[in-house]
C-alpha cells in the first residue's frame, strides 16, 4: 500500500518513518511537515493510506482530512486523546496516541490492510450476489455482517441502524443506505423507502402503502412502490 506521513515535528516524523519501514506491505511515498504540501502528491499519485498528526500550524489534521474530496484511508497519530470523537466522524481506520508502540502501530496498519484487500477483491471480481457477508467499520474495528442475519436497515441521517436476527439490539454504523445498497444482493434485499431497506425473506405481509415484518410496519415510499409491486408479481 502506498502511504504518506504528515507531522510538523521532525522527531515525530522520523519515528513515524521508521515505524512504516518495519511494515513490509507499506510503501512510503513521501514525508511532509505541512499537510498543504501533500496536495500535489495526492492529485498525481494513488495514495492508499495517510498517517497524519492532528495539532499542526495553519491547518489541523482534522481540517485537512475533512477537506479532501476523495479520501484515502487515514490513521491519526497524535499526542491528544480528546480529538478521538471528531476523528470518528471522518471514518478513520484508527486513532493512535503518542508515544506509539510498534505493536500497536502494526495493529492499526493491519486494519488498513484488511480494508485495502477487501476493496481490491471487490474491484477484481465485481459485485457478487453469491457473497454471504460484508464488513462495516465501527469503533476502529471491522464488523462482519452476514446477509442472512439482516432483517431490515434504517437510515438516520449520517447513520444506519441494522436490525439483526441474532441480536436483540440493532447495530449502529456511521454510513448511509446509499453507500450500503450496492453491497447488498438484489435477490435478498429490497429498498422500500428512502429510509428503509428490508430483507425479502423477512417480509411477512405487504399492503398498498406498507410492508410488514411480523408486527413491525414500515412505509413504502412513493418512488419505491413500483419495485415492491414487481416483488409481489415475482418479477424481481
Amino acid at each position: 500500500m502506498k502511504c504518506i506521513a504528515i507531522d510538523d515535528e521532525p522527531l515525530a516524523l522520523k519515528l513515524l518513518e521508521d515505524n512504516i519501514k518495519n511494515v513490509p506491505y507499506l510503501e512510503l511515498v513521501g514525508s511532509y511537515r505541512n499537510p498543504l504540501d501533500t496536495i500535489k502528491v495526492l492529485q498525481e499519485n494513488k495514495i492508499d493510506l495517510i498517517f497524519i498528526d492532528i495539532q499542526m500550524p495553519r491547518i489541523t489534521g482534522l481540517q485537512f482530512i475533512a477537506s479532501l474530496e476523495n479520501k484515502p484511508m487515514v490513521i491519526f497519530i497524535t499526542a491528544y486523546k480528546e480529538h478521538a470523537l471528531e476523528s470518528y466522524d471522518l471514518a478513520v481506520v484508527d486513532y493512535l496516541v503518542k508515544p506509539v508502540a510498534l505493536d500497536r502501530f502494526v495493529k492499526a496498519c493491519n486494519k488498513a490492510k484488511d480494508l485495502y484487500d477487501l476493496k481490491i477483491k471487490k474491484n477484481q471480481s465485481g459485485p457478487s450476489p453469491e457473497a454471504e457477508y460484508f464488513f462495516l467499520n465501527a469503533d476502529y474495528s471491522l464488523v462482519k455482517i452476514v446477509f442472512n442475519d439482516i432483517v431490515w436497515m434504517e437510515g438516520l441521517r449520517d447513520y444506519v441502524k441494522i436490525h439483526l436476527k441474532s441480536s436483540s439490539k440493532p447495530l449502529m454504523f456511521r454510513t448511509s443506505l446509499k453507500a450500503l445498497e450496492p453491497e447488498l444482493p438484489s435477490s435478498k434485499f429490497i429498498r422500500i423507502h428512502k429510509s428503509y431497506i428490508v430483507s425479502i425473506d423477512s417480509i411477512t405481509a405487504i399492503r398498498k402503502t406498507s410492508v410488514f415484518i411480523k408486527e413491525m410496519e414500515l412505509p413504502i415510499g412513493e418512488t419505491f412502490r413500483e419495485v415492491v409491486d414487481k416483488l409481489v408479481r415475482k418479477e424481481l
